[in-house]
């Protein structure tokens, strides 16, 4: 990738790439400070070592034309990191954004919904990956994360690892998610994934070296609640709304 920035740059960005790395940041924290950069980079030539305020005013005054806050907040802190740990500065413009505050109750998906969902679901892997996040309570990648070695049957408790703010947690697991999870895991076997993509097909599921496809499981879910008339945004455990534990 960095073959095509010039020298100075792809030296400085592939700096950033390592230290995003090791400062043990998630997949998708080191995703998106990285493309940051990258559109920095493209937005001023390549040229973003010596930025002033003014620049960065005008940057991202035009890039909240056409994207969210919470883009413009991701590229902030991926300057941020790229001043402080690459170009070792300090950062001298924390008041530069100040997103306006807000607080939005999330869209509760209900009972009689969910089963709807889940009884609209025709392909078994997101069916029982649905249900999963729903009684538990989970994120979508929480969910995906999810391990054969993470549920303790004994205990009735499900391990989440590096969950938000890189910490781990522990969940109650009820009675009925053990039975789907484990007539689900009779289907594939596979070793240590809890929901192994199909890229294979069932036969191949054992061997799958990742899990389901995070963007096939949000189109299907919104193509299914469409289906069912649910008309609140999706649910939290894929893009934002409560889903509440049964």
């Amino acid at each position: 990738m960095t073959t095509n920035f010039p020298a100075h740059f792809a030296r400085q960005y592939d700096s950033h790439l390592k230290h995003l790395k090791l400062k043990g940041l998630q997949r998708k924290t080191i995703d998106a400070y990285a493309r940051a950069i990258r559109r920095l980079g493209g937005y001023f030539d390549y040229r973003i070592d010596s930025l002033s305020e003014a620049q960065l005013t005008g940057y991202f005054s035009a890039l909240l034309d056409t994207h969210s806050w919470s883009a413009v907040k991701l590229d902030l802190y991926g300057l941020k990191f790229y001043t402080t740990h690459v170009l070792k500065k300090p950062w001298a413009m924390p008041d530069l954004i100040k997103p306006p505050k807000t607080q939005r109750l999330p869209d509760i998906v209900t009972i009689d919904e969910a089963q709807r969902l889940f009884a609209a679901t025709r392909v078994l892997s997101y069916r029982v990956f649905y249900f999963t996040l729903y009684s538990l309570g989970l994120r979508l990648g929480e969910g995906l994360a999810l391990t054969v070695a993470d549920i303790d049957a004994e205990r009735m408790r499900v391990q989440i690892r590096d969950a938000k703010g890189n910490r781990d947690r522990l969940v109650p697991l009820p009675q009925a998610t053990l039975a789907v999870l484990r007539r689900f895991w009779q289907t594939h076997r596979h070793p240590e994934l809890l929901f192994p993509n199909r890229h294979a097909g069932l036969a191949g599921a054992q061997r799958a070296r990742s899990p389901l496809d995070r963007g096939g499981v949000q189109t299907t879910l919104r193509k299914v609640a469409t289906e069912c008339g649910i008309k609140k945004r999706s649910p939290r455990t894929a893009s934002g709304t409560a889903m509440p534990r049964t």
